[in-house]
C-alpha cells in the first residue's frame, strides 16, 4: 500500500485522478504534504489526460493546514507557513492552468486551504452533508490557497466577505444554492457521481471543450490568480508567527485534545486546522 499523501492514478478511460491520501490525518497540509502535492500537480499537467478527478480519500476532504505543524515553531513559523503556502499554491496554479476539464469531489470537511483547493475545479461536486468552513480569522491568520480569488468571484463579496469573516458554515446544499459549487449529490453517490462527469467529458470533444475552458478563462484572469496566491502567502507567513495568532492555535489543539478526553463542551464543525 502507498505511503504518499497525494496519489496520481491514471484510468484507462483517459481520466487522471488526483487523490489526497492521507485520511488519518484529514489530508491536513503540512510542508511534505503541500510539497507531495505540488509535485502530483506537475506530474498530472505534464499529462492531463482527456480529464481530470480531485478527489480525497477517507470522510474528510481537506481540513487544510495542519496547525500541530505551525503552532510553537516561535520565530520560524512564518518561514515554514510560506513555504507550505508557496507550496500548496504551486498546485493550485497548476490545477487552475490545466487545459483539460477538471471535476471535484468533495465529502466531510472542507476548511482552510481545502476550500481553494475544493472550488478551483471547473466543475465540483460535494456531498449533501459536506461542510466548507474558511476557519482562518478564528485563528489568526488570513486566507490562502486562492480563496479571497475565487470566492467574491463565485459567490458575490458580500458573502464572500461573510464567509471569510464570520467563518460561518456551509453544507453541500448551502454550498449549492449559492453557487459555490456545481451541484450537490447524495453523500453515497458523490464518488461515482465524480468520476462518471470526469469520465464523459475525458471522452468527449477535446479539442473543444479545452477551447470552451480557454474562452471561459481569459489570460488576464489566470495572472491575476497568480499574483493574489503570492499576496495572500506573504500575509499569512506574516501573521503566523504572531504572538495572537500562536495563542490561538494553541488554545484551539489543547481544547481538542481535552474534549477527546471527554472533558470541555462539544463544539461541532470546528475544522481540525487550516491553511
Amino acid at each position: 500500500m502507498s505511503t504518499k499523501p497525494v496519489r496520481v492514478v491514471r484510468h484507462p478511460d483517459a481520466v487522471v485522478e488526483l487523490r489526497l491520501d492521507d485520511p488519518g490525518r484529514g489530508n491536513a497540509l503540512d510542508l511534505p504534504t503541500a510539497e507531495a502535492l505540488r509535485d502530483a500537480t506537475a506530474e498530472v499537467a505534464a499529462d492531463p489526460g482527456g480529464a481530470v478527478l480531485l478527489r480525497a480519500a477517507g470522510a474528510t476532504f481537506c481540513v487544510g493546514g495542519d496547525l500541530r505543524a505551525f503552532a510553537g515553531r516561535g520565530e520560524e513559523t512564518g518561514a515554514y507557513v510560506h513555504a507550505v503556502a508557496t507550496a500548496a499554491h504551486a498546485a493550485v496554479r497548476a490545477l487552475y492552468e490545466l487545459p483539460v476539464p477538471v471535476v471535484t469531489a468533495v465529502r466531510g470537511a472542507a476548511a482552510g486551504g481545502g476550500i481553494g483547493l475544493a472550488l478551483v475545479g471547473d466543475i465540483v461536486l460535494a456531498a449533501q452533508s459536506a461542510r466548507f468552513r474558511l476557519a482562518y480569522t478564528a485563528m489568526g491568520l488570513t486566507p490562502d490557497c486562492g480563496a479571497t480569488w475565487l470566492l467574491p468571484r463565485l459567490v458575490g463579496p458580500r458573502l464572500a466577505t461573510d464567509l471569510v469573516l464570520t467563518n460561518r458554515v456551509l453544507t453541500g446544499e448551502d454550498a449549492e444554492r449559492f453557487g459555490l459549487v456545481t451541484r450537490a449529490v447524495g453523500d453515497d453517490e458523490v464518488d461515482e457521481t465524480a468520476y462518471r462527469t470526469a469520465a464523459e467529458l475525458a471522452g468527449g470533444a477535446g479539442e473543444a471543450l479545452r477551447a470552451a475552458k480557454r474562452l471561459l478563462r481569459d489570460q488576464g484572469a489566470g495572472e491575476g490568480l497568480s499574483r493574489h496566491l503570492d499576496e495572500e502567502a506573504r500575509l499569512i507567513a506574516g501573521l503566523a508567527g504572531s504572538g495572537e495568532a500562536q495563542a490561538r492555535m494553541t488554545a484551539f489543539l489543547t481544547a481538542r485534545v481535552r474534549r477527546r478526553a471527554g472533558s470541555g463542551p462539544s463544539l461541532p464543525n470546528a475544522p481540525q486546522s487550516v491553511s
